[in-house]
């Protein structure tokens, strides 16, 4: 069914609309449209393709290889590979040479605009703030007026950051989340010596410490529950862990199980960058022998539990950082936080009817099954498909951009009831059991 307007109305009609136009729906479409006539319409609220846009500081790496893309691993022919972009936009060469390690998440970002612009129905700008169902599948509202319906939907709209509630009662020019951190810069004051925190011991956290030690801040104080900021393990049996075959073996297991094992595999992925951890000791060390003293002291095993804004002997309002450590409470006391703890999911914009229809899990979360497709009531042919909602499901790759294409893929073939896309994963030297 190509795209047109329902009879009697205006509205485009696809056979697919999907929330969100990052990496996931991006990569669902590209497969799409290389393997059907039918048509898929995205709707995004950002005004461009992104990824963490706001997280764009100079030096920012990405944490995996650029052979994973939107398409190569189960279509390394298509028109939007990664190698693609760098041969069509002729920068081939010099990304070649520069023999980076990872390659700039500038680059990733830039390589997804392109990506999206070849595509013919992604819709940038647009913010869905309802869902409904009615005889002609689902219908995306934007500020009360419909954009699209169509037979399926497929929800990619990724995680937010928030704010804690032990720091929700902080002034908002003094504590902010760290995609803030670069409009902010200018409101930390000339006094680059005063102190500031990071709480978050992850990537984004180190992405903030290394941006404010770039703009010349002398004393900053990094915090992390962990007992140490953990690398991610990129042996080549943690790297096993991200391919179909495991994620097929997770499917086997019971759900307590499978969570659990997903837990315990955390620093395969939920960690930091080598890379990243190596500038940011170098930079600390070498900032070191002009000043005398590391601008960087970094907290490990401290739980940042409450913040609290109090006076200081000058007269000055401070935070009052509250930490827990495995021996004693700790307080610290810092100008400005920067707060980088953690993402949530963004929320469906359901309406009722169709909310009360959604089977929801014991941890509030969709229940997605195997093929990425949501639980739900009274569906009559017409699919809900949900990614990057179930990490505990699934499996650490259905929160990273590792296997986007196979997820893509499986989704494809479950709509269509037919392999679309084969999933070639035979040649593994490790039985999952």
């Amino acid at each position: 069914m190509s795209e047109a307007a329902l009879p009697g109305t205006d509205v485009p009609h696809y056979h697919t609309v999907g929330i969100g136009a990052g990496p996931a729906n991006l990569s669902l479409a590209a497969l799409f449209e290389s393997a059907t006539t039918e048509t898929i319409a995205l709707f995004d609220s950002q005004p461009d393709a992104g990824w963490h846009n706001r997280l764009l500081h100079s030096g920012v790496r990405m944490q995996t290889s650029w052979l994973k893309d939107l398409v190569s691993l189960v279509d390394a022919r298509h028109e939007l590979t990664f190698l693609n972009y760098l041969v069509t936009t002729g920068r081939m060469f010099a990304f070649m040479n520069s023999q980076f390690d990872f390659m700039p998440r500038t680059e990733y970002v830039r390589y997804l605009s392109w990506a999206a612009s070849k595509l013919r129905h992604v819709h940038y700008g647009v913010r869905i703030d309802q869902i409904t169902l009615g005889d002609n599948g689902f219908a995306l509202f934007s500020a009360g007026r419909p954009v699209g319906t169509g037979e399926h939907l497929v929800i990619g709209m990724g995680s937010r950051p928030f704010i804690p509630a032990e720091f929700v009662g902080l002034p908002a020019d003094r504590a902010f989340i760290a995609d803030d951190l670069a409009e902010r810069i200018g409101d930390l004051g000339a006094d680059t010596g005063a102190p500031v925190a990071v709480a978050g011991g992850g990537q984004t956290g180190i992405e903030a410490v290394m941006f404010l030690l770039g703009k010349g801040f002398t004393n900053i104080k990094w915090f992390g529950r962990r007992l140490w900021f953990e690398t991610i393990d990129d042996s080549p049996t943690a790297n096993d862990v991200y391919r179909p075959a495991h994620m097929q073996a997770l499917q086997r297991l019971s759900p307590a199980t499978r969570r659990r094992i997903i837990e315990r595999l955390n620093p395969t992925g939920d960690a930091l960058t080598p890379g990243a951890v190596r500038a940011l000791y170098q930079a600390n060390y070498d900032a070191m022998l002009v000043t005398g003293h590391f601008p960087v002291t970094m907290f490990p095993g401290r739980d940042v539990h409450s913040g609290v804004l109090d006076q200081a002997g000058d007269g000055s309002d401070e935070i009052v950082l509250h930490c827990r450590t495995p021996e004693k409470p700790e307080q610290h006391r810092v100008r400005h936080l920067v707060i980088a703890t953690g993402r949530e999911n963004t929320p469906v914009p359901f309406d009722d009817e169709l909310g009360e229809r959604i089977e929801i899990g014991e941890d509030g979360e969709l229940i997605v099954e195997p093929d990425f497709s949501v639980r739900w009531k009274g569906m009559n042919g017409h699919q809900i498909y949900a990614l990057n909602r179930s990490r505990l499901g699934h499996g650490l790759t259905d929160a990273n951009l590792t296997l986007l294409p196979v997820r893509a893929a499986i989704v494809l073939n479950s709509m269509f009831g037919r392999e679309m896309f084969e999933i070639r994963d035979e040649l593994c030297p490790v039985n999952w059991g």
